[in-house]
């Protein structure tokens, strides 16, 4: 069984997501992406854990079904905000549990830190990493513990503004009962691999997305085949890195990403990590410290070359979201838009789902439904040969359909020369 998993949401109660978030609409536009697995996202949450209860069915396998059949996956995310060595540390942790029980007595342990009912995924302050894994340990061996988006400045394990320079350093005596990573957006695994340290750790993309739309969610995922689907068959495959069931993940390419260059965004500054080091790490606008992004850490921390593939590495793809190429094609930032959702349909209406139109699609069925443009730009984010001008301090990177220089494009404050030229 291929199943298309995209573990790491959010439900309508934490902060800046939509409303329009419900089960319906994961369960509609997870369809239409070509999912088949959806995290459940702030099962801590008491509202959206009632939800839960009474929208989806369990059946033993640790894998909750809605009455048409689709699956998800209990999982909320946490914020350990804390002071380590001086320094304030703020790191995102994703939690899956196997089964409503087991995800209460989670709820029931985390409330006497904190309070859940403020933001879906809920913020514990002076609660370490170590008692976070330590106590959720004690519940149930089954849960498994993710450092979230690990890579990210603000709330990352690695992040330049408040995370570590190793899982060891972050987690101690409790980094035994981590096996994973999350690549997060602004990082894929190719510039994880250049750390030998997360050799022993399973690289796993999901989109953490804040809302159901699909150039949301499953703009990162992870692909498995497995005899049938369960919880432990899947925990199991990322446990053990077992690329016969642990087939590859998907990645937008990490430029995309909002933390990939360095910059800082009130400036328009944005900057590759040569020209920051220059620029001695100021922002040469305002004189602020510049948001180091997540380019700049992996260089700052790798010790080994671009390129270097470890042995029995689970692979990836990178792919662009559908509604992404169509905009930039049509020219236009609105996702949303009625040109955009016609290009859409037509094909999915042809092709089923996004993720088939993205990774198997041929170009001339492609055409005869929609346009040459559409249809070349989506086999050239499948082949590696799209232009993305990277994003920086909370600033999405964006697909350049420019052949040549496409940095011109970007804004008059993209780079040192633009001040110092």
């Amino acid at each position: 069984m291929r199943i298309f998993a995209d573990l790491h949401i959010h439900g309508p109660y934490s902060m800046a997501t939509s409303r329009a978030i419900t089960i319906e609409n994961l369960e509609k536009y997870g369809r239409m992406k070509g999912l088949n697995l959806l995290g459940t996202g702030d099962f801590t949450h008491p509202t959206w854990f009632h939800t839960l209860k009474n929208s989806l069915k369990e059946d033993g396998t640790g894998i909750l079904k809605t009455d048409s059949g689709f699956s998800f996956m209990l999982s909320t995310e946490v914020s350990n905000v804390y002071e380590q060595d001086g320094s304030t540390r703020k790191v995102h942790n994703v939690l899956h549990v196997p089964d409503f029980d087991t995800a209460a007595q989670v709820n029931d342990f985390l409330s006497k830190r904190g309070n859940l009912i403020i933001d879906g995924r809920p913020t514990f302050n002076g609660m370490t990493c170590p008692e976070l894994v330590e106590g959720i340990m004690s519940i149930s061996k089954d849960i498994m513990i993710i450092p979230a988006h690990a890579w990210t400045p603000w709330f990352g394990v690695f992040g330049s503004k408040s995370g570590f320079d190793s899982v060891k350093e972050c987690f101690k005596d409790q980094t035994k009962h981590i096996f994973a990573l999350e690549t997060g957006m602004s990082s894929d695994p190719e510039m994880n691999w250049r750390l030998s340290s997360l050799d022993r750790y399973a690289l796993v993309s999901n989109s953490d997305a804040h809302s159901c739309w699909p150039w949301r969610i499953g703009r990162e995922a992870n692909v498995f085949e497995l005899n049938e689907m369960t919880y432990n068959g899947i925990m199991s495959a990322i446990r053990k890195k077992d690329n016969r069931h642990f087939l590859f993940t998907i990645e937008v390419d990490p430029g995309y990403g909002k933390y990939h260059y360095d910059g800082h965004r009130e400036c328009n500054v944005c900057l590759d990590p040569r020209e920051s080091a220059k620029a001695g790490n100021i922002c040469p606008v305002c004189r602020k410290p510049l948001t180091i992004g997540v380019l700049n850490r992996v260089e700052g921390l790798a010790d080994r070359p671009e390129g270097h593939l470890p042995r029995d590495a689970v692979p990836f793809k990178r792919l662009l979201p559908l509604s992404e190429i169509i905009a930039a094609v049509l020219g236009t930032d609105q996702l949303y838009s009625k040109k955009i959702w016609a290009q859409y349909e037509k094909l999915l209406e042809r092709f089923g789902s996004e993720l088939h139109v993205l990774l198997s699609a041929g170009e001339s069925e492609m055409r005869s439904v929609s346009n040459e443009k559409i249809a070349k730009l989506v086999i050239d984010s499948r082949q590696g040969r799209t232009k993305v001008l990277p994003g920086y301090d909370g600033v999405y990177g964006r697909l350049s359909l420019e052949e040549k220089h496409p940095e011109k494009n970007r804004n008059p404050q993209s780079s040192l020369s633009s001040f110092f030229g």
